[in-house]
C-alpha cells in the first residue's frame, strides 16, 4: 500500500519536472538570456576606488565608438576633470562641440561652441531624428545605463564583447547581430569595437576586451560620478560611530560601577 501511495504521489512531481526541463530546453532554445560571467572592478568594495588611467582611456572609447548614436546627458564636460583631465584639455574637448543657446537680445536662438559648464552634446537634435538615421531604433542614453542593467558592470562588458556569428540553425534578419548576452540573442546595434580601432595616447592598439573593460568602467563612473566621495563619508561615519559606541561603553562602566 504505501509504495503504491509513493508511487501515485511521484507522479505529479516526475511531471513537473520534465514538463520544466521541457519547457528551459525550449527557452534557451528560443534565446534565452545568457548571465554574464562575473568580473573583477577595482570600484567595486567598501574600499574601491576608480582607476583613473581607465576611466580616461574609457573615454576615449566613448568619444570615437558610441558617441556618434548614444548621448550622456547628465554629464558636463566640466566632469571630466574628476578623472583626470586638466581645465584646458576640458575646455578643448568641449570646443569641439556646438550647442544652441538663447534667445539673443532680436529673441533668435543662435549656435555658439560648447563650453565646460555645457552638458554633454546629443548626436542628434531629437529622437525622430535619431530613430531615422538607426532603421527606426532609438539609442539610449548612457547616462545611468550601468545602474539600469540588471548586472551592470557584468552585462555591459559581457554584452560589448558577446558578438559572434550566429550558430548553424539559426537565422538572422537582416540588420541584426547574434550577441550571446543579449536577451533572444539577436540585437539591432552592430558590434562597436574591433580589434585596433582604438589607438590609446601611449601607441597601443586596444583589442575588443581592453576597450571594453575601459568603456564599461568610465559608463559606471557615468552612473555614479560621486562614489568615491560617499564612500569615504561612510567610513568616516562607521569610524565615528565605532568610537562613539567604545566612548558610551566606557562611560556606562563608570556610571553604573558603585551599583551592585
Amino acid at each position: 500500500m504505501i509504495k503504491k501511495i509513493l508511487r501515485k504521489s511521484s507522479l505529479p512531481a516526475l511531471a513537473f519536472v520534465l514538463c520544466m526541463t521541457v519547457f528551459a530546453s525550449a527557452a534557451y532554445a528560443a534565446g534565452a538570456k545568457v548571465p554574464p560571467p562575473q568580473q573583477h572592478w577595482p570600484h567595486k568594495g567598501v574600499m574601491g576606488t576608480y582607476d583613473l588611467a581607465a576611466l580616461q582611456r574609457g573615454y576615449q572609447v566613448y568619444r570615437e565608438a558610441c558617441a556618434s548614436c548614444h548621448s550622456i546627458r547628465l554629464l558636463s564636460y566640466r566632469n571630466l576633470q574628476d578623472i583626470g583631465f586638466t581645465e584646458d584639455e576640458v575646455r578643448a574637448i568641449a570646443s569641439d562641440y556646438f550647442v544652441m543657446d538663447g534667445p539673443n537680445d532680436e529673441g533668435d536662438m543662435f549656435e555658439r561652441v560648447a563650453v565646460p559648464s555645457d552638458r554633454f552634446v546629443s548626436p542628434f537634435e531629437n529622437d525622430a531624428q535619431a530613430r531615422y538615421a538607426n532603421n527606426g531604433a532609438l539609442p539610449l542614453d548612457l547616462s545611468l545605463i550601468v545602474k539600469a542593467r540588471y548586472g551592470g558592470e557584468d552585462y555591459i562588458y559581457a554584452l560589448l564583447t558577446g558578438y559572434a556569428e550566429p550558430p548553424e540553425d539559426v537565422e538572422i534578419p537582416d540588420g541584426m547581430y547574434w550577441n550571446r548576452y543579449y536577451s533572444g540573442h539577436q540585437i539591432a546595434m552592430a558590434p562597436p569595437l574591433m580589434d585596433g580601432q582604438i589607438a590609446y595616447s601611449s601607441g597601443r592598439s586596444a583589442s575588443v576586451e581592453e576597450a571594453a573593460r575601459d568603456v564599461t568602467q568610465f559608463l559606471a563612473w557615468a552612473s555614479e560620478p560621486h562614489l568615491q566621495q560617499r564612500k569615504q563619508i561612510g567610513v568616516k561615519v562607521l569610524f565615528f560611530l565605532l568610537v562613539f559606541a567604545v566612548l558610551a561603553y566606557a562611560a556606562k562602566r563608570r556610571i553604573w560601577a558603585d551599583v551592585h
